[in-house]
């Protein structure tokens, strides 16, 4: 059995910055952040992190904490700033990222598509144009080409329920818009580029791990009643089987496309005949970013039939339930598709982190990251095969629709500085894998 990969996260838009820079062109998240009341306080990505000229030093950082492993992606707009025009400048960048990495001693997991759509695309239609799956895996065909033999794992895309519904129906991220049948049409063009990059990492000859990062979450009913069983049995479908089950069975949920048909126009003649084979292609691993449950009630008026439900469970700064205990059923669950080796490529805790006298205490994020880590050790003595952790997030970062207002980092970052300061979880994190290596 491979030992258990320690790691941690971030992504390009929410750590980069230089945003002109290197060739670089804007992407979806560059044009939404101009959007007046999109961003809180009118925040952008613009330097975020800065991390486009302190990546050395933030490997620094990750080798310090004493990881094995850093999940970071790629910024599709560096490789193709334009359609067909690609920019050698842009890979040598993550080149001499994934090189340092090596000289370390760490691992790389590289995602291709955090949510960062080259703006050049969406003005060509975007994820609603099934052309995009076609410049999606070019893009991908040349990081295989040019940066396989520096990668261990490959995530071809991050989470595509927020990419399809929470950008296309909730209006939350980028492009931002509020129509189901977008939605549903961009989720399966999504998989399929999936599903297309799969096999074409397959026919380059890949020789690494490569799969799919989704964000998955049980969902519990508000009650015993029927009403409320219904809706949770819908939440379970529309966020965890509308992408489990095309990828490991071929097929999406038949309920939900009742659904789905009866709340919009669509007649899904944008699936064709040999789709779902191509989503199914075999990958090597799953990716699950979790974060917390979900808790529903039936709700007659909502347009998929179910609402959100506030607990007395204690949250975390951006609002979620603290339920690590949950994971395990979650687990259980994803065993009824797959018995592959899941990586959680996700987890962490937002905390309101103030610094003092030049350190950072954040007692609930040690918390959180240790009780997560003991539910793991646990469903692994089940045999749930859960191969590997990666904290969400190595840094204080930009958090997408709350700008900096949601510091997730094992490191504070000082935004007007640029200042790093490792937390009390940092070392509380290294001293754990330091125990279990």
């Amino acid at each position: 059995m491979n030992p258990f990969t320690f790691g941690v996260a971030t992504a390009a838009y929410q750590v980069e910055g230089g945003v002109c820079e290197g060739g670089r062109s804007p992407s979806i998240w560059d044009t939404f952040c101009t959007l007046p009341g999109r961003i809180l306080n009118g925040d952008t990505g613009n330097t975020a992190c800065d991390s486009y000229h302190r990546w050395k030093e933030d490997i620094a950082l990750i080798k310090q904490l004493g990881v094995d492993s850093y999940r970071f992606s790629i910024s599709w707009p560096r490789i193709f700033p334009a359609k067909g025009q690609y920019n050698p400048s842009g890979m040598a960048f993550y080149k001499n990222i994934l090189l340092e990495l090596k000289r370390q001693g760490i691992s790389a997991a590289v995602t291709l598509y955090h949510w960062d759509l080259p703006q050049w695309a969406q003005d060509l239609g975007g994820w609603e144009n099934r052309n995009c799956v076609q410049w999606f895996t070019e893009y991908a065909e040349k990081c295989f080409t040019e940066l396989d033999s520096l990668v261990d794992i490959w995530i071809t895309l991050n989470e595509p329920f927020c990419s399809s519904f929470v950008a296309n129906l909730d209006d939350e991220h980028a492009p931002g818009k509020h129509d189901l049948e977008t939605s549903i049409k961009t989720a399966h063009y999504l998989l399929l580029a999936h599903g297309t990059a799969v096999k074409a990492y397959r026919a380059s000859g890949g020789k690494h791990k490569i799969g799919i990062t989704l964000n998955l979450a049980p969902s519990y009913p508000a009650s015993s009643s029927f009403a409320d069983r219904l809706a949770c049995r819908v939440h379970d479908s529309y966020q965890n089987k509308w992408f489990l089950e095309p990828i490991f069975r071929g097929e999406y949920p038949e309920d939900m496309c009742t659904l789905f048909a009866s709340r919009c126009a669509t007649s899904f003649d944008f699936i064709l005949p040999d789709d779902l084979k191509i989503i199914k292609s075999p990958v090597d691993f799953l990716g699950i970013n979790f974060y917390t449950h979900n808790v529903v009630e039936f709700d007659p008026t909502a347009l998929l039939l179910h609402r959100a439900v506030h607990t007395s469970l204690p949250k975390t700064a951006i609002g979620w339930d603290i339920a690590p205990e949950t994971l395990t059923a979650l687990l259980r669950m994803v065993r009824s598709y797959t018995k592959l080796p899941v990586y959680i490529t996700e987890n962490g805790c937002s905390v309101m982190d103030t610094m003092e006298n030049g350190a950072v205490h954040d007692p609930a994020r040690t918390d959180y990251i240790l009780r997560h880590l003991k539910v793991i050790e646990q469903a692994n003595s089940e045999g749930l095969n859960v191969a590997g952790y990666y904290y969400w997030s190595l840094l204080d970062n930009f958090e997408w629709a709350y700008g900096y207002t949601q510091r997730f980092g094992l490191i504070y970052v000082d935004f007007n500085t640029q200042k790093r300061i490792p937390k009390d979880s940092f070392y509380a994190y290294g001293r754990y894998i330091a125990a279990h290596k």
